[in-house]
């Protein structure tokens, strides 16, 4: 859905806390994306509401909700169920109109490959794993230090791959904050 075809309300269903949620956040400010935030509690007696669950069953955040109107007043709901999602399809869904900045999460003049590279192998095959086992053992641990210094040696400029934000910044900033 192209934002330059339709007028969207954008709704981003979150927690504060969860690393997803935030680079989802993240990849929605660096595009300037006017939106409305509904932050839910994730455990306890003010757990998820029930309204969350009809548009996640599977109880997870962040949710991205797109409703849209069209010139001839159609209006359509999309759900985004999932922070990688979200960061894969927020280009296509807010595009750069509408007082967007020029921002591409993927843009042209870098792959597409080396944008998954950081995304898939860096930081959720490498960085996450090691990460969960460093806060486990209350400790920095060899591995992910040597990871982290792997990663520092990889980036190219001011951001991961150059002189722009693209969807690998949005997606490590939660996890080497």
């Amino acid at each position: 859905m192209a934002a330059s075809s339709s007028s969207s309300n954008i709704r981003l269903v979150t927690n504060t806390r969860c690393p997803f949620a935030q680079k989802a956040w993240i990849a929605l400010r660096v595009k300037q994306v006017e939106l409305e935030i509904d932050e839910i509690s994730l455990y306890g007696p003010n757990g998820k509401p029930d309204w969350f669950w009809n548009l996640n069953p599977q109880g997870t955040v962040p949710v991205l909700v797109v409703s849209s109107s069209s010139k001839n007043d159609k209006k359509k709901t999309s759900v985004v169920t999932d922070s990688d999602d979200i960061l894969n399809e927020l280009d296509d869904i807010v595009g750069n109109t509408n007082g967007q900045n020029n921002i591409l999460l993927y843009p042209s003049d870098i792959a597409v490959e080396e944008i998954e590279t950081w995304r898939q192998e860096r930081i959720n095959q490498k960085l996450l794993p090691l990460g969960q086992q460093a806060v486990l053992a209350h400790q920095l641990t060899p591995p992910l230090q040597s990871v982290l210094q792997e990663m520092d040696r990889a980036v190219v400029g001011p951001f991961l791959l150059g002189s722009h934000v693209t969807a690998a910044d949005c997606h490590a900033f939660p996890f080497v904050w």
